[in-house]
């Protein structure tokens, strides 16, 4: 087996710009529509050649990640290697900008860079299907997160519908700091959107912003009730006056909203900020 390059790679957050949440499913997970797209910020991962395993984490939120047997990064080497029976061998850093347990996909984004640098790195002969299949044993949002486009999502994330010429959107994103589990999330939902909106393309922003509009995170209320902090990012976000869609992403505790422009939302994200130093703000653009 040869070994290719050294590579650095981009995880970038993901935003879930609506999600409805159907019924549960027998095997434990709800059935799931969601509308997703990724932005300019995320983590970063660098891989290269090693006589073993080995992952090390620095950065803001590095502090925050779990122990090694939890991490998304080393399960996911182990999985691929296991899968084409090779040896795990590689030297993996991860430089974590997103905040932990967040609702924006950064253990699985960081997952899936992991499967696309090491499939490389090792030279592996492996279709996208197994790709996409063994990303989804690692979790519901990697398979999306290997794609890094705009996405319909169904199912427990297993179907995925590419979005293409989707319109690109200035967001800011605020988290309040505080980290939510994604089961205790579900565990207290009480109220369904259903999964049965109707699939379109969306090429026109305004169209696209009128049918979020009539759209919901259904995740929200039961969020909220864990953490009233996502109330103030709300408030924080809808006192602007240049923002139209308020919500949050995800299971939480991340919230976003849509401006007309970068200035737009550069501004409002330095007077969030300013307001809230403790905070996690940031400015980006999604991917069209």
């Amino acid at each position: 087996m040869g070994l290719g390059a050294p590579e650095t790679l981009f995880a970038p957050a993901k935003i879930n710009l609506y999600l409805h949440v159907g019924e549960k499913r027998p095997d434990g997970y709800h059935e799931l529509d969601s509308l997703v797209v990724f932005a300019d910020v995320g983590d970063e991962l660098r891989i290269a050649d090693g006589e073993r395993l080995q992952f090390r984490a620095d950065g803001p939120f590095a502090p925050k990640l779990g122990n090694d047997t939890d991490n998304l990064v080393l399960r996911a080497a182990e999985t691929l290697a296991r899968h084409a029976g090779v040896a795990p061998n590689a030297h993996m850093a991860l430089t974590k900008n997103l905040p932990v347990a967040s609702g924006i996909g950064g253990g699985s984004a960081d997952a899936a860079a992991a499967l696309r640098g090491l499939k490389r790195l090792w030279n592996l002969d492996i279709a996208d299907a197994e790709l996409k299949a063994i990303a989804l044993s690692l979790g519901a949002d990697v398979p999306a997160c290997l794609l890094c486009e705009p996405l319909r999502l169904e199912g427990r994330g297993e179907t995925i519908v590419p979005m293409p010429d989707f319109p690109s959107l200035d967001l800011v994103l605020v988290n309040p700091g505080v980290a939510l589990s994604t089961p205790e999330v579900f565990s207290r939902l009480e109220t369904r959107t259903g999964t049965n909106s109707p699939i379109r393309p969306f090429h026109d922003r305004n169209a696209l912003i009128a049918q979020l509009e009539r759209s919901t995170n259904d995740l929200e209320a039961p969020a909220k009730a864990l953490c009233p902090q996502i109330r103030e990012v709300i408030d924080a976000l809808c006192s602007d006056p240049s923002s139209y869609v308020v919500r949050m992403s995800g299971s939480g505790a991340t919230c976003f909203g849509i401006f007309d422009s970068a200035e737009d939302a550069r501004v409002a994200a330095a007077t969030i900020a300013d307001a809230h130093p403790d905070w996690w703000v940031r400015a980006v653009k999604t991917g069209g």
